[in-house]
């Protein structure tokens, strides 16, 4: 799996940004960025020259609109045609994310418990979902340093509460990216896993849009954090849906292993962590599975573990699993890291 930095919210000047499409991007080349999606507020014209741009800094950019309203903004990424956003209601937001579908987006909630109105017109998602099969993501951490930020929090544990209820969601993270202006606080990265071995020069972004809607997606404000579980010599990568029951060898029942990857080679030089002991943890419906805590040195590149998985009567009612690194940055314990989910077909709602 070849592992893409990406930044999924961003804004220029044809909205309420303060930088021009040249400017964002070479922004995000200096930060590490291998694509960005440009989301102005209720506007598409801000990717006028994209092709130009892409070849002149060799970085991706996906389209997209934030769809801006009083009842809340809802990001769409890799639409090729315009969806319009006006005459969609509070109780009919999955029209909306219908025609998003219709013309080969993916649509997601923004930030959705930020502070609304009057601070800030529709931040708050008010939305009446009665399907949320029909979102394809949450953007779980938005603005700089988000792990330590309350609207975040709860935007975390909403995600964990649909995927609890049987739903598959992507989580991601957005910066919501207005201006050059320079930060000291950690910046988050949402990584979207593509195939290797897949013709990485035509339609890219294409393939970005389906990463993202089937779930390979790892968020770090540091290094990569990957999950893959094996069930003998079958290997399920992060989106994947484990079949019920599991085949079995000589009447035996498989025995997972959760295999976990932290990549610190990625992005060198634009994070950092102090030497430390960090926690990584597997985490599922069914509460805390596993952890281990493991002792970086500034030299490490890559750490690999295993953690047997159980597959006791209890273990029948697990719907998913997902891994999170904890461990301090700026002075603060946080979760640096966590992966989306792998998922099993038994117990859940197969989406």
């Amino acid at each position: 799996m070849r592992w893409l930095a990406c930044e999924l919210h961003t804004h220029t000047l044809h909205s309420d940004g303060s930088q021009t499409l040249d400017e964002l991007v070479k922004g995000a080349v200096d930060l590490g960025f291998d694509a960005i999606a440009l989301t102005d507020h209720n506007t598409m014209s801000g990717l006028i020259g994209k092709d130009e741009i892409e070849k002149k800094y060799e970085l991706y950019i996906i389209p997209g609109m934030e769809w801006t309203t009083f009842y809340g903004h809802m990001v769409t990424i890799g639409l090729h045609e315009f969806a319009d956003w006006r005459d969609v209601s509070r109780e009919h937001i999955e029209k909306g994310i219908a025609a998003v579908h219709q013309h080969g987006g993916i649509a997601g909630i923004a930030h959705p418990f930020r502070i609304g109105s009057p601070a800030c017109t529709g931040c708050f998602w008010e939305y009446e979902i009665t399907d949320w099969s029909s979102v394809d993501y949450i953007e779980v951490w938005s603005g700089t340093f988000p792990s330590i930020r309350t609207d975040n929090h709860r935007a975390f544990d909403l995600w964990t509460q649909k995927l609890n209820e049987g739903y598959r969601i992507a989580a991601t993270s957005g910066r919501d990216w207005h201006s050059q202006d320079k930060t000291i606080d950690p910046i988050s990265v949402t990584y979207l896993g593509i195939e290797e071995g897949a013709n990485m020069t035509s339609h890219h972004p294409d393939r970005l849009i389906r990463s993202l809607r089937e779930g390979r997606v790892s968020v770090t404000m540091g290094p990569l954090l990957t999950l893959t579980l094996s069930a003998g010599e079958t290997l399920y990568p992060l989106g994947s849906m484990i079949p019920a029951p599991l085949p079995e060898t000589r009447n035996t029942k498989q025995q997972l292993l959760m295999h976990i990857a932290l990549d610190f080679s990625v992005r060198v030089g634009k994070w950092s962590l102090p030497e430390q002991p960090l926690r990584l943890v597997l985490f599922s419906n069914l509460g805390e599975e596993g952890y281990a805590e493991v002792v970086v040195q500034h030299n490490e590149h890559v750490l690999e573990l295993e953690m047997p998985l159980s597959t006791n009567d209890e273990a029948s009612t697990r719907r998913w699993i997902r891994a999170e690194c904890w461990g301090t940055m700026q002075g603060a314990y946080v979760r640096i890291a966590f992966t989306n989910a792998i998922y099993w077909e038994e117990g859940g709602k197969t989406l």
